[in-house]
């Protein structure tokens, strides 16, 4: 070592030896001794992690020690395969999974119920209606023809909602088609249900839901070559006068006669023959007196407070606003609750079979029409008169519109001196209509 000292200090001309070169830099980095441990970067840390934790241990299932730059970190479980699901997880783990899975099971499960609970109870009364109808119509449901048995089908009664089924009718006489939609709890969502009833019985806006069947029957009135022309047999007529009678529950009678426009035309009073809970709405005494026959009373009487209304009428249900709406439409409406158990049919056989009676029996005296026409008539002059209203704002907007136009199209053209006259003899004529106006005031 001695000669390649004397060899290397001879070659670089009489310079120091390298070993004592080396000795005073490292005196030189003395300082540095106590400086605290470079960290690894988070690439070479979880590299040196991840070959720490795939090294196995001989202690098995006792906590493994990993040391990276001084640190220690403690592993819970030892390296198994990644199949070995058992042996890495615990129960801890799938707490939340053990709350959340339950939950969704739950409601799944009575979505179904509600569901399933809906249609048989749509099919319980399709079961009971459906012979009355089979034998009052050649067509009952969606298939064209009568089910036949009184099952009851997919073709007989059609779901529009987990709450909502109808069905259809045609092929009578005197009936041009009758439509049917029964509406039922939202039993397949619970809290919506309850919401709904809570609402009902604190707020008067927001009725308190209720299972009902509604039901609408359409007459010809005279217009069965339009709208039957493959129809056997000679037309009869079967044209009635038209007008708007009905009995309602007069729970139900203030909330209809808000949301149905026919029904605002009429008059509403009580009737000794009716039960207290129900009362008339009919713009006629003696229409009223004709159509209340003993059998329509003793229907009522059967089925008791489970009607709601039961409406003959020809004007619209909501209000019109042209002409054209006024046009009469004759149909009888059936409202009434569902009962939980098994309720008299009488009422609504009657009511498929009042198409018959207004037929015969529904054409009155032109002095008791009267009245009826004269109130008709006062409703169009309304809307004639709202009509042309709008009409004539219109044409006042149109008519500004065009003057803004041309007055505009006349400053467009003129010079900047010819713009300011223009624009100060509008202003005079403004201040002297002005002054005009507030002259004939005093």
């Amino acid at each position: 070592m001695a000669m390649i000292a004397d060899q290397l200090q001879k070659f670089f001309g009489g310079a120091k030896s390298v070993v004592s070169s080396a000795s005073t830099e490292v005196d030189d980095f003395a300082d540095f001794a106590t400086a605290a441990s470079p960290v690894a970067p988070s690439h070479a840390a979880s590299s040196v992690f991840n070959a720490a934790t795939h090294t196995s241990s001989p202690a098995g299932p006792k906590n493994l020690l990993t040391t990276f730059f001084g640190n220690t970190v403690m592993n819970d479980r030892p390296y198994t395969k990644w199949y070995r699901v058992w042996e890495r997880t615990s129960i801890q783990d799938f707490y939340q999974e053990m709350t959340i899975i339950p939950i969704l099971l739950l409601v799944v499960l009575v979505n179904l119920w509600g569901s399933y609970a809906n249609k048989q109870r749509a099919k319980q009364w399709a079961a009971t209606h459906l012979p009355i109808l089979e034998s009052e119509f050649a067509s009952v449901g969606f298939s064209g023809g009568k089910t036949g048995g009184g099952e009851v089908g997919e073709d007989m009664l059609k779901q529009r909602q987990k709450n909502e089924y109808y069905t259809y009718a045609t092929g009578r006489q005197n009936i041009a088609r009758l439509n049917i939609q029964l509406t039922l709890h939202k039993r397949y969502n619970p809290a919506t249900w309850i919401g709904e009833k809570v609402l009902g019985f604190f707020l008067d806006s927001m009725p308190a839901p209720v299972e009902r069947v509604e039901a609408t029957a359409y007459a010809f009135d005279g217009k069965e070559k339009a709208l039957a022309p493959d129809a056997e047999g000679g037309v009869k007529d079967s044209t009635y006068d038209g007008f708007v009678f009905a009995v309602v529950h007069k729970d139900r009678m203030q909330q209809l006669r808000d949301d149905r426009y026919d029904l605002s035309l009429t008059a509403t009073r009580d009737h000794p023959k009716l039960p207290e809970w129900a009362t008339i709405m009919s713009e006629s005494a003696e229409i009223t007196d004709a159509i209340l026959t003993p059998e329509l009373l003793k229907a009522v009487e059967e089925t008791g407070e489970d009607l709601e209304a039961l409406i003959i009428s020809d004007q619209p249900i909501d209000a019109p606003k042209k002409l054209n709406d006024t046009l009469p439409i004759k149909r009888i409406s059936l409202s009434a609750r569902l009962p939980s158990a098994g309720s008299s049919t009488a009422l609504f056989t009657y009511f498929l079979r009042l198409p018959d009676f207004l037929v015969s029996h529904a054409h009155f005296r032109p002095e008791a029409m009267r009245k009826i026409k004269a109130t008709r008539e006062e409703e169009s002059r309304k809307i004639r008169k709202v009509d042309e209203d709008e009409k004539a704002e219109e044409r006042r907007t149109m008519s500004d519109k065009a003057k803004r136009d041309e007055r505009e199209r006349r400053l467009k053209n003129m010079s900047a001196e010819e713009q300011r006259k223009f624009l100060d003899r509008e202003k005079r004529d403004e201040q002297k209509k002005g002054q005009k106006k507030r002259t004939m005031r005093a």
